[in-house]
């Protein structure tokens, strides 16, 4: 049995989920409530002395870092989630890495929480969650050719990325209303029965 352990509002555990529907693989989540401090717990430790979720087990070994598993699961499972030419993966990459290396970390619970708690006051958490978000979706807007996917017609990594970072957009009260190519892509990637099943609503918690 395949094993994933996650936290449901986690956007790398979300992006994990994703990538198992797209390759029609069933799985058990073990839940890793990140507000309850269950990462730091030495079983938790034991799977990942990071102490971060996701942790997917899986063909006899256990894999951490949700970009290195969906690339392990598109390279054994055959999904096509980057184009074939260099240039095109090269593109597809970038703009998965603008969310998931550059946006993601700024918004970790992790980080947000130790910032607003060392602001004596003048941060919010919806202040931080919208002081960074908001620029990066406007940069990932311009960097957007246009198609139903951030890759033109093609799904890909960058999919990926960008819809577990859209449901924390809407979270945090991040209006999409000037990002019309972001908002189209995401009205697409909504009717992907991978995509639906691994929203945060659909996961327990």
């Amino acid at each position: 049995m395949i094993t994933l352990h996650d936290y449901w509002r986690s956007t790398a555990s979300y992006r994990v989920r994703i990538t198992l529907g797209l390759a029609g693989l069933e799985w058990q989540s073990n839940l890793i409530n990140l507000v309850e401090g269950e990462q730091s717990t030495q079983a938790h430790l034991a799977r990942n002395p990071q102490g971060l979720v996701p942790v997917l087990e899986i063909d006899g070994q256990s894999f951490t870092q949700s970009m290195a598993i969906i690339e392990y699961l598109n390279e054994t499972r055959s999904l096509s989630l980057l184009p074939d030419e260099p240039v095109g993966r090269a593109k597809a990459r970038a703009l998965a890495y603008a969310i998931a290396m550059d946006l993601h970390p700024v918004c970790n619970l992790r980080v947000a929480k130790y910032a607003v708690g060392q602001s004596n006051g003048s941060l919010t958490m919806e202040g931080w969650m919208q002081a960074h978000i908001a620029p990066a979706l406007e940069a990932f807007e311009a960097m957007l050719k246009g198609g139903d996917c951030c890759y033109g017609d093609h799904l890909s990594l960058a999919d990926i990325c960008l819809m577990p970072q859209l449901y924390n957009a809407h979270r945090w009260g991040v209006s999409l209303d000037a990002l019309p190519k972001i908002s189209r892509i995401e009205a697409n990637l909504a009717t992907i029965p991978a995509f639906a099943a691994a929203h945060p609503d659909q996961s327990p918690h």
